[in-house]
């Protein structure tokens, strides 16, 4: 459906990025993946494409966060807390807030539990968003990147059937994230 939509608006590159912001709230890795095939096939501009990328993953984490923080101002979810949240400055996760976000960007399974914590506990908002914000060019990057060169070879090989090859890539990258965030999981 995303391919559909960049389809449509070829000529309109700013109702573009506002797709690809949006898709990212459903599924940024498949977004990835397609707008990075969309690329292959001229449809979307790379700069117009990444930016996308970037600001939707972005927005999307700082959203999570914000639920975390809104959740905290929720008098029952109060009490769960030995510690109010306004005391917790001095606490591990703030003081390695940094590194702790940005690692959590490659591990499977950790962002929603993390970043609406980080909410909730009113982590340093500046610095969650520099990590967010710094990991999300590395790994957004990476798998653009990746997606390009497979897509570009998926489209040039599968023909008519190109359109099942990008699903199970697609679907590859979403089954890796899940057998990695399990066996962390046994791991723990």
């Amino acid at each position: 459906m995303l391919d559909h939509f960049l389809e449509l608006t070829a000529s309109q590159p700013l109702v573009q990025v506002l797709i690809v912001i949006l898709a990212t709230f459903v599924l940024e890795d498949a977004a990835t993946v397609i707008t990075a095939i969309q690329v292959h096939l001229h449809t979307i501009s790379i700069p117009h494409a990444l930016m996308a990328l970037y600001v939707g993953i972005v927005v999307g984490d700082v959203g999570l966060y914000a639920l975390g923080a809104l959740a905290a101002r929720w008098p029952r979810a109060k009490r769960w807390m030995a510690t109010p949240p306004e005391q917790m400055q001095q606490t591990w996760l703030s003081k390695n807030l940094f590194w702790v976000v940005f690692i959590s960007r490659f591990v499977p399974g950790t962002r929603l539990p993390l970043y609406t914590a980080c909410g909730f506990f009113r982590a340093g908002l500046l610095v969650f968003t520099a990590a967010t914000t710094c990991a999300t060019l590395i790994w957004t990057t990476a798998l653009f990147l990746l997606s390009l060169r497979v897509g570009g070879v998926l489209l040039a090989h599968l023909g008519a059937w190109r359109w099942v090859g990008v699903a199970g890539f697609i679907a590859v990258i979403i089954l890796m994230g899940r057998l990695v965030a399990r066996s962390q999981k046994r791991k723990m």
